[in-house]
Order: C-alpha cells, then structure tokens, then sequence
C-alpha cells in the first residue's frame, strides 16, 4: 500500500493515475485518510466524483468495492442476504441421508458459509487488505437507508442476529458522492470530511483533456474546452460536465476532426448534451452559432 504522508503525495499519487486534483481536495482527502473519516464528495453530475474513488484504490493499491444507491435500496441489497436455495438443498441433502450426517438444526443453517455477501459486508469484513469503499449516488436513496448507513459508518460494524457482531479490524477508505438531487441529512455528513467538487476551471479542463486524449490537436483541445465552459454559463436543464467534455474530444478524435464546423457541431452534439430540450436550445437558439462565431473570430478570449 502507498504512503501517502504529504498533501503532495495526494496530488502526485492521483496524477500518476490521471486525476488532476486540486489542492483543496487533496487536502480533504489527506485529511480523510489520517483522521479516519468518509469522505463525503457532493457536486453537478460529470465533474469526476466518482473517479475519485477510482483513482484512489490505484493510489492505495487496494480493491475498490462499489455500492451503486438506487430508490428503494434496503440493508439486505447492501450488507448481507442468507443464501436460502444454498440452506434449502442442505435440507434436502441431510433428509436424504440422515444416517451419514449430523444432527441439522437452526444454527447449522444459519452459519457463514450460507452467507451472501454484499458491498458493505466485503468492505467491512474484506479477505485482503481494507478496500476502497465507494458509495455512490447515496441522495437517490432514501431516509430509512441512510439512518442504517449512519450507523455503519458510527460503529464499523455489523450486527447479525445468528452469528452477533462482527468488528472491521481496519477501516476502509470511504466516499460517499452526492449529485445534490435532494438533500443528505446533516447527521450523516458529519460523520465524514465534506468537499464540493465544481466544474474545472479553464485551465484545469484543458489540462485534463490534455492527459486523457494527448492525440488531439492542441488548438482543437482548447476549442472544446472552451465550448465546455460557455455551454455551462447557458440556462441548461443538465450542463455537460467533465465526462461529456473527455467523451466528446474522443467523439472527435475517431471523426479525424482538426477544426469544429456548424456540421461537426451539430452531428457530435449528442455526446455533450443529453436532454432533447438542451439540443433544441443550442441548435435554434443561436447559442451554436454564437459559440462558433467566438472561437473563429477575433473575440475567442481564449487564455
């Protein structure tokens, strides 16, 4: 596992994996690792919340263990589930050779062998080393399941009622991501070190397209970072984050394109935007034709 004394090894490991971070957000993640803490990421959809976590179980040379959260998800889905069929055709077996087997009660079905374990359970009682815990999306789920998430991350343990309480011996790198479609409540965020992720700043954008397509011409990497930037100062239903901005300069590379054109533009429009509403309002709403007017003209104001 990777020793990560210094903020700045935060920042070296994560570029090593091609996740430029901030110093702010390295800080709350340093911070997480030496006090022990979830790490609770809140931000819009695609500025890279996720890919934390990802690049975080590299950096640590540990597995990641992800929990996707989803309307009507329960502790069973998240923590544990007896393998009944498994405990079913234990039954049968003994029934049909009772005289070469012991004595099956309630206790011999209800053992950990017959156990299905979920992502909570691998996380907190892992084979190997402590994992990367990732819980994803935890505002699509709801109140009762982050009361029950709440007392996970207060006690790091688990309570089962055939087999007592199990103890994590080493707690897990946690973080928790939000895209803020309501809200979490305060008792669960001050269990963890909370950090907004926003959108990437012109240069940090550029930066990042850079490292992840370095075939792209140079001026058309800029081109598409700054359509980015200006598509986000639009009254959108769902603004492109970084994901759709990497997506696109991919779109473009297979396309063999040096140079966006009203053509181009409106054919990989598709890949940035993903509501059809949005589309309408940049095709017909001269926001296209602006945006292009800008980068070819002597207005571009690019840095």
């Amino acid at each position: 596992m990777a020793t990560l004394d210094q903020i700045e090894d935060v920042i070296d490991g994560l570029s090593k994996q091609h996740y430029l971070a901030d110093r702010s957000l390295a800080t709350a993640i340093f911070l997480c690792l030496k006090l022990k803490r979830p790490l609770f990421l809140e931000g819009e959809p695609g500025v890279g919340k996720t890919a934390v976590a990802q690049a975080m179980a590299e950096v640590l040379q540990v597995p990641l263990i992800r929990l996707q959260c989803y309307e009507g998800i329960d502790r069973e889905s998240a923590l544990y589930e007896w393998n009944y069929p498994k405990q079913l055709l234990a039954i049968r077996l003994y029934e049909s050779s009772r005289e070469h087997r012991p004595a099956l009660n309630q206790n011999s079905l209800y053992q950990a062998d017959f156990l299905l374990k979920r992502p909570l359970f691998e996380a907190l009682v892992p084979e190997g080393p402590a994992p990367v815990l990732l819980i994803d999306e935890i505002d699509r789920s709801d109140d009762e399941f982050e009361a029950f998430l709440l007392e996970i991350l207060s006690e790091f343990q688990i309570s089962i009622p055939e087999l007592g309480t199990i103890r994590a011996k080493e707690k897990p790198f946690i973080v928790l991501t939000s895209n803020r479609t309501r809200d979490v409540h305060d008792a669960l965020k001050r269990r963890c070190i909370y950090h907004w992720l926003d959108y990437p700043s012109f240069e940090r954008e550029l930066a990042i397209v850079a490292l992840k397509v370095p075939g792209l011409d140079q001026l058309l990497q800029r081109d598409i970072v700054s359509v980015m930037q200006r598509l986000r100062q639009e009254p959108l239903e769902k603004k492109p984050g970084v994901a759709e901005a990497l997506d696109w300069a991919n779109a473009l590379e297979w396309l063999m394109t040096k140079r966006l054109s009203p053509e181009i533009f409106a054919d990989t429009l598709g890949v940035l935007l993903k509501d059809r509403e949005d589309i309408k309002l940049v095709q017909e709403g001269d926001v296209m034709a602006r945006i292009l007017r800008e980068l070819n003209g002597d207005d571009r104001n690019l840095p």
